[in-house]
C-alpha cells in the first residue's frame, strides 16, 4: 500500500506544480488541461497489459519495473524546460496505473472473499498520495524550487523500490497458473456476465473523482483568489477524506451488498455537485420604487463543507463498486484491474479537457460541477437500472443462492 501512495502522487504531481509550468510557459486552459490529463490517459493504455503481464509473470515483477520506471520520469521532470517534454514527463506518471493493477491482483490472491470489500478499500485508499501532493509540494516549493519537488519525490520512489525489493520475495507473488487465460477469452467472459457495465460505472466515478482532485486547486485559487498553497491546501480535504472513504465503502458493502451501498452514496452525491453547479449571480427585484439587488455567492467555507461531502460519497461507491467487480473474478483480478482502470483513466483523461473546454467558451468556472452532476445522475439511473435487470435475471435461474452481498 505504501508504493500505491508514493506511486498515485505522481497522478497529481501537475494539479499543484502545474500551476509553476503554466506560468513559466503561459500554458493556455486547453495545454493546461492536457498536461493534467496526461498521466490518465498513459494508465488507461497500460492498465489491461500490466494486468495480464502480472497474472503472467506475478504481481511483484510488474510493480518493481512500474516504481523503476516512475524514478526514471522523475529524472525527466527535474531537468524539463519546454512543454513536450513535460507532456512526456506526465505520461510516463501513468505508470502508476500499472502499479495498481499488479497490487490488485497480489492483495485478492490473500484473502477471504468476505473480507474483499475492506481489504480493496484499503489498497483503494491508497489515493491519499494525490492529496498529499496539496500539502507537500507548496511546503518544498517554498523551502527551495518547486523542481525540488521532482528531486524528492525521485529519491522516496528509489527508497521504496530498495525496500520493495529486500522485503519482499518472488515466491509470495507468483502467477496464479503456468497458463494464463488468453485477453480475449477474458473480454468474452466479461462481455457475457455484463462486468463491463460495472467497469463503465466504476471508471465514472472514479473518473470524476479523479478529474475533480485534478481541476478544484485551479478552481479554487481562480474562484476565491487564493494563493497556490492554499487553494491546494483546501484540495485535499476533497482527496484525502474521499480515498479514505473507499475502505468505508468497502466495509459497508461486505455488510449490506454493494448495489445498495454504490445507489445510496451516488444520490447523496448529486446534492453537493447540485449546489457547488450554481455560479456567483446578481438577482434584480423590480419594486414599485425601487430595485432590489441580490447577490448569491457561496462562502468558502460552504464550498469546502460540500466538497468535503462529495469526496466522501465518490470514495465510498468507488470502494463498493470495485468490490463488486472483482468478488466474481477473484482469479482475474488484474485484469478486471485493468478494466477498471481504463474506464476510470479514460473519464479522467478527458474530463479536465472537456472543463478547459467549457470554461473557456462560458466563462463559467462552476461549469464543471454542471457537467459532473449530469454524469452521475445519468450513471446513477443507468447503475439502478442495471443492477434491477441483473436481480430478475438472477431470479429466473433455480438454484442460484449467493453467498455473499451483491
Amino acid at each position: 500500500m505504501v508504493g500505491f501512495v508514493i506511486a498515485s502522487g505522481c497522478w497529481t504531481l501537475f494539479a499543484v506544480a502545474g500551476a509553476h509550468v503554466r506560468a513559466e510557459l503561459s500554458l493556455g486552459s486547453l495545454e493546461f488541461g492536457l498536461l493534467l490529463a496526461m498521466p490518465m490517459a498513459v494508465s488507461a493504455l497500460l492498465a489491461i497489459p500490466a494486468g495480464l503481464a502480472a497474472q503472467r509473470i506475478g504481481a511483484r515483477t510488474v510493480m518493481l519495473a512500474c516504481l523503476a520506471g516512475l524514478a526514471v520520469f522523475m529524472s525527466v521532470l527535474s531537468v524539463a524546460t519546454s512543454y513536450p517534454e513535460y507532456l512526456l514527463a506526465a505520461g510516463g506518471f501513468g505508470l502508476a496505473g500499472g502499479f495498481y493493477c499488479a497490487g490488485l491482483q497480489f492483495v485478492t490472491s490473500h484473502c477471504r472473499p468476505e473480507r474483499l470489500g475492506l481489504v480493496l478499500g484499503v489498497l483503494g485508499s491508497g489515493v491519499t498520495g494525490t492529496g498529499l501532493n496539496y500539502y507537500l509540494i507548496p511546503l518544498i516549493h517554498e523551502a527551495y524550487a518547486w523542481k525540488g519537488v521532482a528531486l524528492a519525490y525521485l529519491v522516496v520512489l528509489l527508497l521504496v523500490l530498495f525496500l520493495m525489493l529486500m522485503l519482499t520475495s518472488a515466491q509470495d507473488t507468483e502467477p496464479e497458473s503456468k497458463k494464463s487465460t488468453r485477453a480475449g477469452t477474458l473480454i468474452r467472459q466479461a462481455w457475457l456476465n455484463h462486468r463491463w457495465q460495472l467497469c463503465a460505472f466504476f471508471g465514472v466515478v472514479a473518473g470524476s473523482f479523479f478529474a475533480l482532485a485534478l481541476w478544484l486547486p485551479d478552481y479554487l485559487i481562480s474562484q476565491f483568489h487564493l494563493t497556490v498553497q492554499g487553494g491546494a491546501q483546501l484540495a485535499q480535504w476533497f482527496v484525502i477524506p474521499g480515498a479514505l472513504a473507499q475502505i468505508l465503502g468497502g466495509a459497508l458493502s461486505d455488510r449490506f451488498g454493494s448495489t445498495r451501498v454504490t445507489s445510496r452514496a451516488l444520490a447523496i452525491g448529486l446534492l453537493p455537485l447540485f449546489v457547488l453547479s450554481y455560479p456567483p449571480m446578481t438577482l434584480f427585484i423590480r419594486g414599485i420604487d425601487a430595485t432590489l439587488q441580490l447577490e448569491f455567492a457561496l462562502p468558502l467555507l460552504l464550498v469546502v463543507f460540500f466538497v468535503v461531502t462529495l469526496g466522501l460519497t465518490l470514495g465510498c461507491a468507488m470502494g463498493s463498486l470495485q468490490r463488486l467487480v472483482i468478488l466474481d473474478n477473484p482469479q482475474a483480478a488484474a485484469f478486471f484491474a485493468g478494466l477498471l482502470l481504463v474506464s476510470a483513466c479514460t473519464i479522467a483523461f478527458l474530463l479536465p479537457v472537456l472543463f478547459s473546454a467549457v470554461n473557456d467558451g462560458l466563462q463559467i468556472p462552476s461549469a464543471a460541477f454542471m457537467i459532473l452532476f449530469v454524469l452521475l445522475a445519468a450513471c446513477l439511473w443507468l447503475f439502478v437500472k442495471a443492477r434491477r435487470q441483473h436481480e430478475r435475471t438472477t431470479l429466473l435461474h433455480q438454484g442460484v443462492s449467493p453467498t455473499y452481498h451483491q
